[in-house]
């Protein structure tokens, strides 16, 4: 890990990016993590454009940034912060009378991972 300095003298942690292998079985875990469904035949498109990706970031890890401060924001105008005033609310009986699922004083919601999925270094 590096340690950086903004120009207003803020310090900040910069990693280094770890090359990675995109396997069809990472695609497949990923699809899953994501309820997405692929076609089996779809796998290798997927593989070939996200190794891709990686690549891309692996070359810009190579790019000499020393000396270049870190980009704040994407323009000129600095950042602009509103008041934080308090407005209404609704109160946590009517939120739970118009969850579609609730079991008071909690919302229930459907389970996000169904089954484990498998790490690369156990393929």
């Amino acid at each position: 890990m590096t340690i950086h300095n903004n120009a207003s003298g803020a310090q900040f942690h910069c990693c280094k990016f770890v090359a990675m292998e995109i396997t069809v079985q990472l695609i497949r875990d990923l699809s899953a993590l994501s309820r997405l469904e692929l076609r089996e035949e779809d796998l290798a498109i997927w593989q070939a454009d996200l190794q891709k990706m990686v690549s891309f970031v692996e070359q810009l890890q190579r790019v000499d940034t020393r000396g270049v401060q870190p980009l704040l924001h994407m323009g000129t105008a600095a950042e602009v912060l509103r008041e934080d005033d308090i407005s209404g609310s609704v109160s946590q009986e009517v939120a739970l009378q118009q969850a579609p699922d609730a079991v008071p004083p909690y919302f229930s919601v459907p389970k996000v991972i169904a089954t484990p999925v498998r790490s690369n270094q156990e393929n």
